[in-house]
């Protein structure tokens, strides 16, 4: 199946049904067709055919996932029409219910911690977080990884893993732009570990939340010898902390092999941005960082004294113990060269070797002190061209100190379609009207320069940031209210992450439009377009005539092999409806499925509401969804890396369970 799901040429990407798709569609059919005669009502049968279609729609991607799952909801809200030529009394779902999930808590929750998320983000304290996990981790996967997957699996034993994965979202985006690894190598790590935090305490997940109140309803059934005790906050702990370490060594080891890498990645890991301007003006320099060692000759210059005669252009310096000096005001030509200091240099490759000899600096293979001041989502290289009348006309670049003044450092001068670079006393030249520059600047300065009409900005197509620093203090309060309602009083998740959402518009944190941007739609329709089928699932009877045929099968097998295929319902009943109505429906089954067994009745219990967070295969979970669109992810991708996640989690849950209880 996962074979099939790889396949290259899906109707998603070419509009025809594959061969190997129509198969599997005959295969399909035939299995529907034959649990029909199984089942013991015509209801049954027909939500199997809508569950065995679902499937299909999803492992073969025959349409996108958000239009299949509408497509299931919008066929299920016809069989009200259709019943009696389907021979049922009435239709598999209320129609009154059909669009509950659009309100339901965990869509309205998702919807509001994107807001919270993109409320966090626009202060600059994500870009302080993912600044701080690269001084750590570096740029490297098997270091960032366990960094990330370690930090939103702790935060989500605490709080709803959705909140967690999304709080982390566009820390990632920004690892991801300054390290230039792939969104899609770094968000399923940190996905599928916001899932198994939640594992780690009996807040961590709503089924956990929910496992006392069905022990206790449960032990109203039981004879008091065979009562179970609650279980207490941290005693879980062990179990989820073997399943969180268990995904990240996972994603170390095995990352390599599982992990895709997207084609539809965020544009800051694209291509070369050097590229366009190496064909259109010969320009082929690249950035570097370099490290003034001890004795250099270098010491005691300034960079008028060698960008020219070397045809170098510094753009970004450090001091040990001070902050990188970048952009407008930052650098001029009459500053000084110190042993130790960091230089960012930005020049062709042949000359930039020259330099590095003649004045014996190391050259880093990577940037790691500019890695977030000059990475592609904060700067680059840009095209300005002089019009008539600006006040530049006649003036140098020199003159104007452009590079201090203006934050761009000049690399290009284009006149008369002859391109003269950095070496050619371009700097000295009398500016005309008409010229192009081709500059290396931050994009805040460029935003800044299309304002100033000496100059007419060419390139559109860059990151336009706008930061609001002044309001973390908004941000953070409103983050925080929200954080401990969901922590310490019994509000519904939704309103609580709403209070903190609503916060950040009304303290102009964000204004409404980036509010409604920071939605991923797509995410939304494919969770509640899924609700009413599990729904149809839990309401036909279909759930528990499931999971009765499958303990009629093991009933008279060990207590471990009975365990585990509670473990295998919860985590199948988990993937086609919610984590919380597979955990009502299975804890009663498995509670008197244990008594019958001999076995702790509240172990079988524990076991329901763990295995409902494995839900690693296909993107139903909220934060699976979550993470599908930003990374480009497809079905088959967490077809691949989730079936291995699945069998782990179910390996690991079974010895440590059975090991302390």
């Amino acid at each position: 199946m996962i074979a099939l799901a790889d396949e290259e040429t899906t109707v998603v990407q070419t509009g025809k049904i594959s061969t190997r798709q129509l198969v599997a569609a005959a295969v399909f059919l035939a299995l529907a067709l034959w649990l029909a005669t199984v089942v013991p009502s015509i209801e049954i049968a027909w939500v199997t055919a809508f569950l065995m279609l679902t499937i299909y729609l999803f492992a073969f991607e025959v349409v996108s996932v958000d239009v299949a799952a509408v497509s299931i909801m919008v066929l299920l809200g016809l069989s009200s029409l259709l019943a009696p030529f389907m021979g049922l009394e009435r239709g598999l779902v209320d129609n009154k219910h059909l669009f509950d999930g659009f309100s339901s808590n965990a869509v309205m929750s998702i919807i509001a911690v994107m807001i919270i998320g993109a409320g966090l983000d626009k202060t600059g304290l994500m870009s302080k977080v993912a600044a701080f996990i690269l001084k750590i981790g570096g740029t490297t996967e098997k270091r960032i990884i366990p960094i990330i997957s370690a930090s939103v699996g702790v935060i989500s034993s605490f709080m709803q893993n959705v909140g967690a994965a999304a709080l982390f979202l566009p820390v990632v985006s920004r690892i991801s732009a300054r390290s230039r690894l792939p969104m899609s190598r770094l968000l399923m790590p940190m996905g599928f570990t916001a899932i198994l935090g939640g594992t780690m305490t009996m807040v961590g997940s709503s089924p956990l939340i929910l496992l006392n109140d069905l022990i206790l309803t449960s032990n109203k059934a039981l004879p008091t010898e065979q009562q179970m005790e609650t279980w207490g906050l941290f005693s879980v702990t062990p179990v989820g902390l073997a399943l969180l370490v268990t995904g990240i060594l996972y994603f170390v080891l095995a990352g390599r092999f599982v992990l895709p890498k997207t084609k539809s990645e965020s544009v800051t890991t694209g291509s070369d941005p050097m590229q366009y301007f190496q064909d259109v003006y010969g320009v082929s320099y690249s950035l570097s960082e370099l490290v003034v060692k001890d004795g250099s000759k270098l010491i005691g210059l300034q960079f008028d004294d060698v960008e020219s005669e070397y045809r170098v252009r510094i753009i970004a310096t450090k001091n040990s113990g001070d902050s990188s000096r970048v952009g407008p005001g930052a650098l001029a030509r009459d500053v000084a060269i110190e042993a130790g200091m960091v230089l960012g240099v930005i020049a062709d490759p042949q000359a930039l070797a020259r330099f590095v000899e003649v004045f014996g600096l190391k050259k880093r293979r990577k940037l790691r002190t500019f890695a977030a001041d000059l990475s592609l989502s904060k700067a680059g290289i840009a095209e300005v061209v002089i019009p008539p009348g600006s006040a530049l006309v006649g003036k140098s670049a020199r003159d104007v100190w452009m590079r201090k003044t203006y934050g761009l450092a000049m690399i290009g001068l284009h006149r008369n379609g002859e391109t003269l670079r950095e070496g050619e006393d371009i700097r000295n030249m009398p500016l005309h009207a008409g010229d192009t520059l081709v500059v290396q600047t931050s994009w805040s300065a460029l935003a800044r320069i299309e304002k100033d009409k000496n100059f007419v900005v060419v390139t559109t197509e860059y990151p336009r940031e706008e930061t609001r620093p002044q309001k973390v203090g908004w941000a953070a309060l409103f983050f925080g209210i929200a954080l401990a309602m969901v922590l310490f009083t019994d509000i519904r998740l939704s309103v609580a992450l709403l209070t903190g959402a609503i916060g950040m518009v009304l303290s102009g944190v964000l204004n409404i439009e980036e509010a409604y941007g920071a939605v991923s739609w797509k995410t939304v329709f494919l969770l509640a377009s899924l609700i009413p089928l599990g729904l149809a699932v839990e309401t036909s009877g279909t759930a528990k005539w499931i999971a009765l045929q499958v303990l009629l099968v093991v009933g008279d097998m060990p207590v471990w092999v009975i365990q585990l295929a509670v473990a295998g319902l919860a985590t199948f009943f988990t993937l086609v409806m919610s984590n919380v109505g597979a955990t009502v429906l299975l804890v009663p089954l498995a509670v008197n499925i244990a008594v019958g067994a001999g076995a702790n009745p509240a172990v079988f219990a524990l076991t329901v509401a763990i295995a409902t967070s494995n839900s690693f295969v296909i993107p139903t979970h909220q934060v699976n969804a979550l993470i599908m669109g930003p990374a480009g992810y497809r079905v088959s991708d967490f077809m691949r890396a989730g079936g291995i996640m699945t069998v782990l989690f179910l390996a690991v849950m079974m010895l440590t369970m059975n090991l302390l209880f």
